[in-house]
């Protein structure tokens, strides 16, 4: 599959809502309440966060068949190099196909002098958890998250770079 990765732009900020939306609802179905789903999404990709978060973080879009397959957001935690990936996300038609992968890799490139990468990922997203393992993410602690009075078992994960990238 042809795609490529590249800096998010103000005009990408529908197609990525709608990534968002339908990975999200794909991924947590049966797992967080679909009302809680769509208060999350609506707040979190509102077009107001949207814009702050591509302000103040580094958004990296997929792009296959001339459309926005998947993004990952990253927010530079402190100058000792501590990343936070805060989202990363495909169509599911698009996963297994690299691009995750790819979006990851792009992020540690851009960003300067990553030393650790920190998520968290709810613990029965096993395609999530599965994903971050196999790029040598481990988990660190698990904690009950009170998601919009939902509690949902989360995995604090961390990848430790063993080189700096800049």
């Amino acid at each position: 599959m042809n795609y490529k990765i590249r800096e998010m732009l103000k005009e990408d900020i529908k197609q990525v809502q709608d990534v968002a939306k339908i990975s999200w609802n794909a991924t947590y179905e049966g797992i967080i309440p679909v009302e809680i789903q769509e208060n999350f999404l609506n707040g979190a990709y509102s077009d107001e966060m949207m814009e702050r978060r591509l302000k103040h973080s580094l958004i990296l879009v997929a792009e296959a068949d001339n459309t926005i397959t998947g993004f990952a957001n990253f927010t530079q935690v402190n100058e000792q190099g501590q990343v936070e990936l805060s989202a990363i996300y495909l169509y599911p038609e698009y996963q297994g196909e690299g691009i995750g992968s790819a979006l990851l890799n792009a992020g540690i490139e851009k960003l300067d002098n990553v030393k650790e990468i920190h998520l968290d990922v709810e613990k029965e997203n096993r395609i999530g958890k599965t994903f971050y393992e196999a790029k040598g993410f481990k988990a660190v602690k698990e904690y009950d998250d009170d998601f919009d009075g939902h509690i949902l078992k989360t995995v604090r994960m961390l990848l430790v770079l063993g080189r700096n990238t800049k």
